[in-house]
């Protein structure tokens, strides 16, 4: 490793362009990396004494520190209050950044080979809910393993997801996407520099729970457009491909209700007569947890895929190519 690295990683979460490289060159050069490490344990930590123990500190090091800091950042960073340390405006919007940027210049320092029985790395992952039951299972136990140290840390998807891959501050995404790029336009294009792979395809279908007076009826397209809809609004989007595509034909869904995951809108079924469209193996899953019918989609729809999506400068990243191959190879068997 070296201090091209370092310095590249830092010029990229401090979005310094190539051109003021030349300027920043000598102040960079004078930054002590240790005082990044001391601020992103005390935003943590958000008291002086906590950060020392953890640290290893003496009260006289913190206090230099914190001095050193506030006159790097020309900001006090932290003020006291009642209950300890409260963060500056501009300390907050550091925080954002800091822990990416520690975690960029660990694995540039680490080893030439990734060890997943030696490795301490955390992963950041985005996961549409509906991958815990249906993808999960599949790689979750190889994870803990291969390699016993590895930390993953989920968090839900939203509107601001696909940047935050874009921009390397979470290394993996797994959501559905439309196989057509013309419908995928519609509903979700990647942005420029993310690469994907296809874990598997599903059709979608419909559930309902198991009084519901459309199990007495003719099923089709018209008894489904005459029902009232649950919705599951995914990555701020309101609608489907499904509404797109009746949308052509000059049709439309009546929502009732939008909820944030899937797990919400199964369980609205199951207390309510709205119908709930959803992806067939989920469906299967779901229904069987609350008691709920199934019943085929009654309007002619491609298939959707879910993919495992990633920043295409992690495609060398070896721990990251450990994980990634890891879960495409593990979601070769899904039945």
């Amino acid at each position: 490793m070296n201090e091209s690295g370092i310095y590249s990683c830092l010029y990229f979460h401090l979005g310094i362009s190539q051109e003021e490289h030349k300027v920043s060159l000598e102040k960079l050069a004078r930054l002590d990396l240790n005082l990044l490490v001391f601020l992103h344990v005390l935003l943590k930590e958000n008291s002086v004494t906590k950060a020392s123990k953890k640290l290893n500190l003496s009260q006289s090091a913190v206090s230099k520190s914190l001095g050193r800091l506030r006159e790097l950042f020309d900001d006090k960073l932290f003020v006291r209050s009642s209950h300890g340390l409260i963060a500056t405006p501009r300390a907050m919007a550091i925080k954002s950044e800091l822990e990416y940027l520690l975690r960029d210049i660990e694995v540039l320092l680490s080893p030439k080979e990734f060890i997943p029985q030696k490795s301490e790395r955390k992963f950041l992952m985005a996961l549409v809910d509906s991958v815990y039951p249906l993808l999960l299972p599949y790689f979750i136990n190889n994870v803990i393993s291969q390699a016993p140290n590895v930390t993953l840390e989920a968090s839900p998807l939203d509107k601001h997801t696909f940047n935050q891959l874009q921009n390397r501050e979470i290394d993996f995404v797994i959501t559905g996407k439309d196989l057509s790029k013309e419908d995928a336009a519609l509903t979700l294009t990647p942005p420029k520099g993310v690469i994907y792979q296809e874990l598997f395809q599903d059709k979608q279908c419909c559930i309902v729970n198991a009084k519901h007076p459309v199990l007495r009826q003719k099923w089709n397209l018209e008894t489904y457009l005459k029902q009232r809809h649950v919705q599951v609004k995914c990555s701020g989007n309101e609608h489907w491909l499904l509404d797109f595509k009746l949308a052509d034909i000059g049709l439309e869904r009546d929502i009732a209700m939008y909820v944030p995951d899937f797990n919400c809108a199964a369980s609205v079924c199951e207390h309510t007569n709205l119908i709930f469209t959803v992806p067939s193996r989920f469906g299967k899953h779901i229904s069987s947890l609350f008691g709920l019918k199934i019943l085929p989609l009654p309007f002619n729809l491609p298939h959707l895929s879910y993919n495992l999506f990633w920043q295409e400068h992690m495609e060398n990243d070896l721990g990251h190519k450990w994980l990634r191959e890891l879960i495409i190879n593990q979601c070769k068997v899904l039945p």
